[in-house]
């Protein structure tokens, strides 16, 4: 058995040209594999092709070219035992408006062809918090609700692996923290989550590995330590004792502005600029310094840096 979740080889779509637009390659020989019980990032901008690879894998878009193996079954070779080893929670929701939470997922259980009694209906409206809204129509179920249905839809036939699609998008605070608690719980018990967000500082703290897809293509794809690793900068921020601008001249390759909170920010690759340069230049301008720290690049930087082009 493979010690990877997902295996993507080769993989190409290519929408044929239409009345409204002209052809388009969508994924141009995607390479991506998974390894089994990590939190894996997909990321990318708008178009880049993220929502076409997930709809492959559920089945809703047939690929051009390549091969797909989910949880060790070929898509082609194996389409019912690749399938239920995947759960997908869509972006958008997908829920019919005169069936109850109980119902919506009985119904998902039984297309699953998942017998009654080995059935989680219980289990699920309690994991998403739905229990004393089970008999609702799910019309009357407010967003939240509803995204948290969409989770419990996602995981009624007990997947290996969970997709979450834009998982927090629009959602509170509240939602979105109690969301990635049972991700994290679902997580530490075995399954693998794969995840796209718009959200970088959630897919930095949430996620063991990230790929990033653009065009059509994949241009990264490491560990998110590593990826945080490639951006050679780091940021100085300077409280100064007095409110002060910042100095009029900086050596060549620092770039200085002052923050809304009066701190002094300068940004620098590490490889050219010494630290103490900056703070020798500061000094020569005046300025006391009341507290100093640095920052490290944070996965934005790193995403803005890939897909800039």
């Amino acid at each position: 058995m493979s010690e990877n979740a997902l295996e993507i080889t080769g993989l190409r779509k290519t929408y044929a040209a239409s009345k409204r637009s002209p052809a388009k390659e969508a994924l141009k020989g995607v390479d991506l594999t998974v390894p089994r019980g990590s939190i894996f990032g997909l990321l990318g901008p708008n178009g880049a092709g993220k929502s076409t690879i997930i709809n492959i894998l559920a089945g809703l878009v047939t690929k051009s070219a390549g091969s797909v193996r989910i949880w060790g079954f070929d898509q082609d070779e194996n389409p019912r035992q690749s399938r239920a080893a995947i759960g997908i929670m869509p972006q958008e929701p997908n829920l019919d408006p005169f069936f109850t939470p109980r119902g919506s997922l009985d119904v998902q259980a039984g297309l699953y062809g998942v017998p009654k009694s080995q059935r989680r209906t219980a289990e699920l409206l309690e994991l998403t918090g739905l229990t004393d809204k089970a008999e609702a129509y799910a019309r009357s179920l407010s967003g939240g609700m509803r995204r948290r249905l969409l989770l419990g839809k996602a995981l009624v036939h007990s997947p290996q692996i969970l997709v979450l699609d834009e998982p927090t998008a629009g959602v509170d605070i509240e939602l979105r923290n109690m969301l990635w608690q049972h991700v994290r719980r679902l997580n530490d018990e075995g399954m693998t989550i794969i995840l796209t967000t718009h959200y970088l500082e959630e897919a930095e703290q949430m996620c063991d590995q990230i790929a990033i897809i653009n065009h059509g293509e994949v241009i990264a794809n490491d560990t998110t330590a590593n990826l945080l690793g490639q951006l050679d900068a780091k940021t100085m921020v300077i409280t100064p004792d007095t409110a002060c601008e910042l100095p009029s001249a900086m050596p060549k390759g620092i770039d200085g502005t002052k923050r809304d909170n009066g701190t002094l920010a300068f940004t620098y690759k590490t490889s050219q600029i010494r630290a103490d340069e900056i703070l020798s230049q500061v000094h020569n301008a005046g300025i006391t310094i009341k507290d100093v720290r640095t920052e490290d690049p944070h996965l934005e930087d790193v995403f803005l840096n890939l897909t800039r082009a």
